[in-house]
């Protein structure tokens, strides 16, 4: 089968929903049930194996240290597919007797979408499913695991085009993810991060980026928190399908609950990767004011935009002597006044490298431009008291409202940055104490030409977001004034 037949096979199975569930819900069905197949037939052919190389001793072929997953009696794909009524209590008990097998590796694992719900989903169009699904053999021999990664990401790509506005929580322009997994260029046997991981593509990049060069990958410790139950789920699911077993992905609220503790303290990581919920409203700003992890670094953020408390968690979670980050923001993020104090400590501490800015459309159903922001704990003797600005605009291939890198695009931009040098129009050098002079504004509009300088250029939402700001704000200050005068 070639990979745009294996492609057109697994999102088959999603058009029979159309009219079923919403589109933005097939995630929750389509994927435990490719992961599901997967495992069955991977531990068939295991078994298979370990009957050849037994002789033929059904015992020894059926003990767990010859299967990756441990599929119990009366819980495997056939076993489903012999079931013509009530089969979403099948499927789902199936699923959940796996994840109790595999408790250290696939606890939740297949999410909680409503299988037995017939009003969603009939016997007929489960039988329908399972049956599509039950024309290929998804083994390793038939699908290796890089072909049928490349497929999944394909299906990631489709619900992301599919569910429209709702991609965002589980889907980062791939062009971007390389770009971004190349500028970080992670090394065998280092941490990397992403506290908001959605679906892991940031992570399962740069697994990938290392295995691309021939490197050992297996060594790279992966670790990724995401607060969605099923989108937690598919990111695990998606080191699954690409051969990665080294990974710690868990569901929660970074900011809340941050996972990754060692001595009651945030866990250093050397690689930090993070495309974060942008200017979410609804978190807890109280505690942040009183973090048990002094993620307050440089301030606390207003209760309207939380992106600075993604920022300061990913500081804090640098190493020390080598940490180094890079998130994808609005552009706001780099001039903002509500933020101007916290982003001049950031300054302050010499911690930003360099900042790029992206062009419009490379997010779905978005035209909104982004930036990187890359930060290093330990900046190189030549780059120390200044941050190199790149304005990448125009570095972009335009596809109707879809935008994305080319690779010279890629290439050009990670050269900039590599020699961290200027260039007429594109990059620009700037020192700590030139941008401090100015409230710590980022706003690359200040230092290159080929930006429209009269104004930075806001989405409507970005837009709202900073009106609303300035009105709480003034609201605040006209309190603290009443209070005065009474």
């Amino acid at each position: 089968m070639t990979q745009k037949e294996l492609e057109k096979y697994l999102w088959g199975a999603a058009t029979q929903l159309r009219g079923t569930i919403d589109a933005g819900d097939y995630k929750q069905y389509i994927f435990p049930l490719l992961f599901f197949k997967r495992i069955c037939d991977v531990y068939d052919e295991e078994f298979e194996n370990a009957l050849t190389e037994s002789d033929g001793d059904i015992e020894y072929a059926a003990f767990a240290e010859h299967h990756h997953f441990v599929v119990p009696k009366g819980s495997h794909w056939n076993d489903v597919r012999e079931t013509t009524v009530n089969v979403g209590v099948a499927l789902q008990d199936a699923m959940r007797n796996i994840e109790k097998s595999n408790p250290d590796t696939l606890y939740g694992i297949f999410g909680d979408a409503s299988w037995t719900n017939k009003n969603r989903l009939s016997d007929e169009t489960l039988i329908n499913l399972v049956e599509h699904y039950s024309q290929h053999k998804l083994s390793l021999s038939n699908i290796p695991d890089d072909k049928l990664g490349n497929a999944y990401e394909y299906l990631i790509k489709e619900f992301a085009d599919d569910s429209g506005h709702t991609a965002a929580e589980f889907y980062t322009n791939r062009t971007v993810v390389t770009l971004m997994t190349k500028i970080m260029d992670p090394q065998p046997g280092e941490s990397v991060y992403d506290p908001t991981c959605g679906s892991g593509g940031l992570l399962l990049n740069c697994a990938l980026h290392l295995k691309s060069e021939g490197k050992e990958y297996r060594t790279l410790k992966l670790y990724g928190q995401e607060i969605n139950l099923i989108t937690s789920a598919i990111a695990r699911m998606n080191m699954f399908m690409h051969g990665i077993e080294e990974f710690s992905i868990i569901r929660g609220d970074t900011l809340a609950n941050p996972a990754f503790l060692h001595n009651d303290e945030l866990k250093k990581f050397n690689v930090i990767l993070a495309n974060p919920p942008y200017s979410i409203k609804t978190w807890d700003q109280k505690g942040f004011t009183n973090d048990p992890y002094g993620r307050n670094l440089w301030g606390v953020p207003p209760q309207g935009c939380a992106d600075y408390a993604f920022q300061q968690h990913i500081q804090k979670s640098l190493n020390t002597s080598n940490g180094r980050s890079i998130s994808l923001w609005p552009h706001g993020i780099l001039f903002r006044d509500s933020e101007a104090e916290m982003r001049s400590k950031m300054i302050e501490e010499d911690l930003v490298e360099c900042v790029i800015g992206l062009g419009p459309n490379l997010f779905y159903n978005s035209p909104m431009e982004a930036c990187l922001l890359i930060t290093k704990t330990n900046k190189s003797e030549n780059k120390k008291g200044k941050v190199l600005f790149i304005n990448a605009v125009k570095e972009v291939k335009q596809d109707k409202n879809i935008a994305f890198l080319e690779q010279q695009h890629i290439d050009k931009i990670y050269r900039i940055y590599k020699n961290f040098s200027e260039e007429s129009e594109i990059a620009k050098i700037v020192s700590n104490e030139k941008l401090l002079e100015n409230k710590g504004s980022l706003n690359i509009a200040q230092f290159l030409s080929n930006v429209d300088k009269s104004a930075p250029e806001l989405s409507v939402n970005e837009a709202l977001d900073t009106w609303n700001e300035q009105s709480s704000s003034l609201k605040d200050s006209m309190n603290e004034l009443f209070q005065i005068l009474n």
